[in-house]
């Protein structure tokens, strides 16, 4: 019988990871100064806390910020740089526009109308509600924003299937509409933080261009089209349903019909909606942050009389406890960057890897493998940040072009393995209800696959485009 899950296992492991911040804090390796031996053993408490959720994700981010304070290895500002995001406060006006597509009624009409595209089988839902996340990705540049529109959406779905919270359907709902808000727009250029920072590091760091088409065509096949089946097969088989459970034939009416002011509410929220997507669709014309609109939004959808979300609404909606993990997140790939200690983990990463000229699959592979090793101690949009300086002496040691080798990063910030890496993905399925320990169950096979059967897909496709 496998050990993995079992509460002895969890503990070993955030208590193998004090023992070794304490060796690092007493004796640090020697390309590690002390601050950053302390700053390291710190993140690995961190990070073993976050996965295996032997304590609350807000209790792990809240002894991150107190150890690194307490033993003066970052400033306040830097601390709590995190609650500064502005991915913080995306999420913030994601919980409100969510209660407001919720509570108006408005997520269950909108359910009426997709019902008979959807749901004539448990399969055919999980394939549309990916479609419609993907169709999303090309237009709205923010991956909460997508989560905080399908969500209440999916889940209203998932009522009117007849799926029960907690049951596998509706796991299997939530897990899809999270993945698909996420996932395939990694190969999207303008649509994901890290593809972001990616873009942005290239440009000033290194005079790299990289064009959205030219970054559509190289990731888009594998990354987007045949991840996202593989993640609704996945989803299939992790979280299955009975073909045909209250899904054909349901009837047009779910409980009683909408009053005269539910009606009213239900539009003001649907006009408030429409012009925030229209806001984020357009960003870069107007160039208001997506987090600005959101903010704008909520405080429309607040107001009393106007708005539809009352106090106690808010205050159910709003999960400080997920907003200090979230914060906790983002801060310390910020901590793991300005500390100097995320360059030392790349070099060191570089210094064992097998590059050689000649041997392209073997150095895509080891590139690959580099990024998705890189995000999970640095989280996803931090990962580009670190390992983008040093593209020029990996592209020397390989013998690849500069461009391929950045290339190589959208594999590493893409594959996740734990839920901790990207701030959306626990976002979106604290929207759902449904408890994040699913997901993680979802991304541990779903990264081996990736790494197994997509990567080596990926190089081919590569290959035939003429990158290698």
């Amino acid at each position: 019988m496998s050990t993995a899950g079992t509460p002895a296992f969890k503990l070993a492991i955030p208590c193998t990871a004090i023992a070794a911040a304490v060796w690092l804090g007493l004796a640090p390796p020697e390309a590690l100064t002390v601050e950053q031996g302390r700053i390291l053993g710190i993140v690995l408490i961190t990070l073993s806390l976050w996965g295996t959720s032997v304590v609350p994700g807000y209790l792990a981010s809240l002894v991150f910020f107190t150890a690194l304070l307490i033993l003066g290895l970052a400033p306040p500002n830097l601390v709590f740089s995190g609650f500064t995001s502005t991915a913080t406060w995306l999420i913030v006006s994601g919980f409100v526009i969510g209660a407001a597509i919720s509570t108006s009624g408005l997520a269950a009409r909108l359910a009426r109308g997709l019902a008979p595209a959807l749901t004539g089988s448990y399969a055919r839902l999980l394939s549309g509600l990916m479609l419609i996340c993907m169709a999303l990705g090309f237009v709205m540049p923010s991956s909460l924003g997508r989560a905080v529109l399908l969500v209440p959406i999916g889940m209203a779905l998932a009522d009117r299937a007849g799926f029960a919270k907690g049951s596998t359907g509706r796991i299997g709902i939530a897990v899809v509409l999270t993945a698909g808000c996420n996932l395939p727009s990694f190969a999207i250029l303008p649509s994901n933080l890290p593809n972001m920072v990616l873009t942005g590091a290239a440009d000033t760091i290194l005079g790299v261009h990289l064009g959205y088409f030219e970054y559509l065509a190289l990731h888009y096949p594998v990354l987007g089209l045949v991840k996202s089946a593989v993640v609704v097969a996945l989803a299939l088989r992790l979280f299955p349903a009975r073909t045909g459970m209250a899904l054909a034939g349901t009837s047009d009416e779910i409980g009683p019909a909408p009053t005269q002011d539910q009606r009213r509410q239900q539009i003001r929220v649907a006009l408030v909606l429409l012009a925030t997507l229209a806001l984020w669709m357009t960003d870069r014309l107007h160039g208001v942050n997506a987090a600005w609109v959101g903010m704008g939004a909520s405080i429309l959808l607040l107001l009393p009389k106007l708005g539809v979300v009352s106090p106690p609404a808010f205050k159910q909606a709003v999960d400080f406890g997920m907003l200090l993990f979230v914060a906790g997140a983002l801060a310390l790939g910020a901590v793991v960057n300005s500390s100097g200690l995320g360059s030392v983990i790349g070099t060191a990463l570089q210094s064992v890897l097998p590059l050689q000229p000649g041997r392209d699959f073997l150095n895509f592979l080891s590139l690959g493998g580099m990024a998705i090793l890189t995000a999970m101690l640095t989280t996803n949009p931090g990962a580009p940040a670190v390992l983008t300086p040093l593209a020029p002496d990996l592209a020397q040691a390989s013998g690849l072009g500069l461009t391929t080798v950045l290339m190589t990063q959208v594999i590493g910030f893409s594959t996740m393995v734990f839920a901790y890496q990207v701030a959306p993905l626990v976002v979106a399925m604290q929207l759902s209800g449904e408890k994040l320990s699913h997901l993680a169950r979802f991304l541990v096979p779903l990264a081996a696959i990736t790494i197994v059967i997509l990567l080596p897909l990926d190089y081919l496709w590569w290959r035939l485009l003429g990158w290698f």
